[in-house]
């Protein structure tokens, strides 16, 4: 297959089977509601199981953070070895393949057993969102074929059928108007918001809690449940030097351009411009940028973070240039959140993320300083056939937190930071460890990494130790059919830093799949399992025959 064919041979999904047009309930054993990173992951853990699935997906991409919202996977250093589900190591593995099988790599690069196409630095695999829609895709397509897995594109939930601690149905819309009720006796929910939860009232969290109830470090000593990390129109560019590609001056230019953000600590300067806030030490740096780094020998900064295609990793003329994601501290957007305020308020914050965004790259083209003293690249091109829209920037905005449920058990920054489990335990750096759940269904590893809030916090960034995944923080505390399957597990505002990154998402939405067989198995509820040992090391035991990793060897903390 070569890449021109690549639209034709991922368009299967947006296209419905012949026996669902026009049909207005749909039966399936399991209702995953969002198709994004954890979706996915639960969708084929539960079809592996046997179970009939639907899916259904706010766009037209599955894969959210892998696609729509076009990030390159954020992984921890032992991610090749151990420390993510095999699923999820077949995942990576194919995104190589299809390279290897469909691009014209180099000799040198497509003989690299851990190839990066990409070679970004905030991962090992960084590539095009387009890959790893090609990949899910190929994933899902034999249960698709096989009638296990029903996927709805462009479908949103509207609304919940409920009875006291059950969901009976969720309604969806497509983006026709077409309205759908869909059954099962198990529902998860996987959206990138968790949008499910106040339709099915099911009890849930927002924003910040207070030391009082969570007495974790890092947290604030009032409640402020509006206070909700930056999210992120992300957008991926090339350099052509020598031409125009100037964009239209965006509505907002202005605006961004003198925008200097209030936070505390404080930021240095102005949001446009290469210095910003260290995440870390909270300190003043300065970011190199180069777009044209290999031909200078230089790191390239910012280019080189997140970049999804190298160009010297192909044939001489398959790439004009390399290719950049921008999902960078300056085109974060804090000024206002998505969940909990009216449909028009979010549309405004949508809309002054985008022109964020653009009026980045628009500065970047004409007044950002150059080494040389010059201002501006003009030559900079925003790829909207990267991300597939329009506009060039990314389908969906890049959610880094969500509604959360109030769950049977919360994880705490006490169970997972290096600091706070310090003062716990007064031990040395080296034999500390994350608290180890009895009912763990994964692993994860990220340091608590969070992003400027709507609140006026800045960073807040701290060292986390390796962590388990407990079964608790995927149920509810009351509704006992539905599953937290992506960011909307029982995690604070502290922990859903590092609990929130894409294998740890994929993980949870696995495990989420793979419970909800066992519940079905076993006639039993994910409740039940988590509370009788015997069916707890049940399902322990057959994750770990799916190749789900529940336990972390002796690590050094991050």
């Amino acid at each position: 297959m070569r890449r021109r064919d690549f639209l034709s041979a991922t368009s299967q999904f947006l296209v419905l089977p012949r026996w669902l047009v026009g049909a207005r309930e749909i039966r399936a054993d399991l209702a995953v509601i969002g198709g994004g990173t954890g979706g996915c992951a639960a969708a084929l853990a539960a079809a592996r199981s046997g179970l009939r699935v639907i899916l259904t997906e706010e766009t037209d991409w599955i894969g959210g953070q892998l696609t729509s919202q076009a990030v390159p996977p954020d992984e921890h250093p032992w991610i090749e070895a151990f420390g993510a589900t095999r699923l999820y190591r077949a995942y990576r593995g194919a995104v190589r393949d299809y390279y290897r099988r469909n691009y014209p790599l180099t000799e040198e690069a497509r003989g690299r057993e851990q190839l990066n196409p990409g070679d970004g630095r905030v991962s090992r695999i960084t590539h095009e969102p387009r890959v790893s829609l090609a990949v899910l895709e190929a994933m899902l397509a034999p249960h698709v074929s096989g009638g296990r897995i029903t996927v709805l594109l462009q479908h949103r939930p509207l609304a919940a059928d409920t009875d006291r601690d059950r969901i009976r149905a969720v309604t969806v819309r497509s983006a026709d108007g077409t309205e759908r009720v869909l059954t099962a006796p198990y529902f998860l929910d996987a959206t990138e918001q968790g949008d499910l939860l106040p339709l099915a009232r099911v009890e849930h969290v927002t924003g910040f809690e207070p030391q009082s109830k969570t007495g974790e470090p890092h947290a604030p000593r009032d409640a402020q449940p509006a206070n909700i990390q930056a999210f992120t129109f992300c957008f991926a560019m090339d350099h052509i030097a020598g031409e125009d590609h100037t964009i239209e001056k965006p509505s907002e230019y202005a605006f961004w351009r003198d925008y200097v953000p209030k936070l505390e600590p404080a930021w240095p300067g102005k949001l446009l411009s290469w210095t910003d806030t260290h995440p870390i030490t909270l300190e003043r740096r300065t970011h190199p940028f180069d777009p044209d780094c290999d031909e200078r020998g230089s790191d390239g900064g910012l280019w080189t973070y997140r970049r999804l295609a190298r160009r010297r990793n192909f044939a001489p003329g398959a790439y004009r240039s390399d290719i950049s994601l921008v999902n960078w501290p300056m085109n974060d957007y804090w000024l206002g959140n998505l969940i909990g305020v009216s449909d028009a308020e979010a549309a405004r914050n949508l809309a002054r993320a985008r022109q964020l965004s653009l009026s980045l790259l628009y500065w970047m083209q004409t007044e950002a300083p150059r080494p040389d003293g010059g201002a501006g690249w003009r030559g900079l091109r925003l790829r909207a056939d990267v991300t597939g829209t329009s506009d060039g920037l990314a389908k969906y905005p890049y959610i880094r937190e969500s509604r959360r449920i109030e769950a049977e058990f919360t994880v705490l920054e006490q169970h997972v930071g290096t600091e706070a489990r310090r003062a716990l335990q007064g031990r040395k750096a080296e034999d500390l460890a994350a608290e180890a759940f009895p009912d763990s269904v994964g692993v994860g590893s990220y340091r608590i990494d969070l992003h400027p809030s709507s609140g006026g916090n800045n960073y807040i960034n701290v060292s986390s130790l390796p962590f388990q995944v407990p079964l608790g923080a995927l149920l509810p505390k009351r509704v006992e059919n539905l599953l937290a399957a992506a960011k909307n597990i029982g995690v604070t505002h502290i922990t859903n830093g590092c609990y929130r990154l894409h294998p740890v998402e994929w993980n949870i939405g696995e495990s989420a799949g793979a419970t909800v067989a066992a519940a079905l198995r076993t006639s039993t509820t994910p409740r039940q399992i988590r509370n009788t040992p015997k069916l707890l090391a049940q399902l322990q035991a057959a994750l770990s025959a799916q190749g789900i990793e529940t336990a972390w060897p002796r690590l050094t903390p991050r």
